[in-house]
């Protein structure tokens, strides 16, 4: 029976999902460089219907939002027109389907910008680590701070594209608020130096956060909104970990639990090691509400994870590139293909669909 419970049906919000395996949002690169899906987006997404839930890879809002070449866009009418034969073919599949919203903020470069504008950030602080343009990696370019007065414009520019992802025809939307871009930019006193409404205080840095997810909830209704968070993640872009990490982090959540959100998604740790000493448990009390978990899970530990209460849902990332039947593999604890790390990001249709018969 502990095993039944990660892939029976629950509901998320409200959305109703036929299991409780989500597919993690995974950047592959397939775009075209205005952000417009190619037709090979259609069948990679059916693929990975049986998954209860899938969170599409992160799809910028805006084109001073974009930070690494061909990741697709929900901000234009080109960009919709391309994203609805998506959801239409997760839909027949018998699939649901939500669309991260991403704004980068600081992890860009100057090449992905209009007339090679400054990519913009809560405060001038230049990022480490390296974004992916059409020239290759390369180091994030200088940020610039932004005024005030320029904030309502990115809240505006999350509203359009919630509005855009209805349009294309999505099951609801999940605010990108992790991984050291713009939202976490904002929350952390590593990133953030700013000495207005926007900075200093934990209230003040989480304004934006949660100045966003109201705008988006407008659109959809806050039960079709998630939002995903990593508190310990450092690794993109080197970005220093917040001075008070379960202060601030507890008072967010407590704030978004009172919206009525969907889900809250937590990558559990480092994205790439272990979780750290940080009270997970204590986090996912504070949201008091679905709790999507994440960060290398296995089969083993998403059924204990769902058995014990401790998640709603487990995502899978990585395994989903190889395996896009990934539930019935796991339903079936049958061996999962590792895809090759060079098929990861750009290209064709080799590591992308192609798979799907292996």
């Amino acid at each position: 029976m502990s095993t039944d419970l990660l892939f029976s049906p629950t509901r998320i919000g409200a959305i109703d999902v036929a299991n409780r395996v989500a597919m993690a949002p995974l950047t592959r690169s397939r775009a075209d460089m205005d952000g417009v899906q190619t037709p090979l987006a259609v069948e990679y997404y059916r693929q990975r219907a049986s998954a209860g839930l899938i969170i599409t890879e992160a799809t910028n809002i805006s084109r001073q939002g974009r930070g690494y070449a061909y990741t697709p866009g929900i901000y234009t009418d080109a960009h919709v027109a391309a994203w609805a034969p998506v959801t239409k073919a997760v839909h027949d599949a018998g699939g649901k389907i939500v669309v991260q919203l991403w704004h980068v903020g600081r992890m860009s470069h100057v090449s992905m910008q209009a007339d090679g504008a400054a990519p913009v950030a809560p405060s001038a602080l230049q990022a480490g680590g390296n974004v992916f343009t059409e020239a290759g990696f390369e180091a994030p370019s200088m940020p610039r701070a932004l005024e005030t007065d320029e904030i309502a414009g990115i809240i505006e520019d999350y509203r359009n594209a919630a509005r855009k992802a209805k349009e294309a025809g999505f099951d609801g939307v999940e605010v990108h608020a992790a991984n050291g871009y713009l939202l976490e930019q904002f929350l952390r006193d590593s990133t953030n130096q700013r000495q207005d409404c926007y900075g200093g205080s934990i209230e003040n840095r989480a304004r934006l956060t949660l100045e966003v997810v109201e705008a988006v909830a407008e659109v959809w209704g806050a039960d079709r909104v998630g939002l995903r968070l990593s508190p310990l993640s450092t690794a993109i872009g080197d970005t220093a970990l917040d001075s008070t990490p379960m202060e601030t982090h507890e008072y967010l959540i407590r704030r978004l639990g009172e919206m009525g959100l969907a889900y809250l998604h937590v990558v559990e740790g480092q994205l790439h090691g272990d979780n750290g000493a940080f009270d997970i448990k204590a986090l996912r009390a504070a949201f008091n509400g679905k709790y999507i978990a994440n960060n290398g899970y296995d089969r083993q530990r998403a059924i204990e994870a769902t058995t014990s209460g401790h998640a709603d849902m487990v995502a899978f990332g990585k395994p989903f590139i190889g395996n896009p039947d990934l539930v019935e593999r796991l339903r079936g604890n049958a061996p999962l293909l590792e895809a090759p790390a060079t098929s990861y990001f750009g290209g064709g249709a080799a590591g992308y669909t192609e798979l799907a018969a292996a």
